[in-house]
């Protein structure tokens, strides 16, 4: 079993939810925060057999930072 946390970001000025983790690696982006998670469940393993890392049993975590600039 492997675990990994994927750091998810809000960008203000785009709008947009980021997803990062660069062991699977990943980078995904969408508006949704929901339907992120749901693509980055499903392209985990695909990612990481592509990296030679396959795994029978993989466990996602999910850290989630939003930043905001307070003038």
């Amino acid at each position: 079993m492997n675990e990994y946390t994927v750091l998810l970001n809000w960008d203000e000025e785009a709008s947009k939810w980021y997803a990062l983790n660069d062991d699977i690696p990943i980078i995904l982006e969408d508006a949704s925060l929901d339907t992120l998670i749901d693509r980055v469940k499903m392209a985990t393993p695909e990612l990481l057999e592509l990296n030679g890392k396959t795994h029978a049993e993989i466990h996602l975590f999910f850290k989630m930072e939003r930043q905001a600039v307070i003038a």
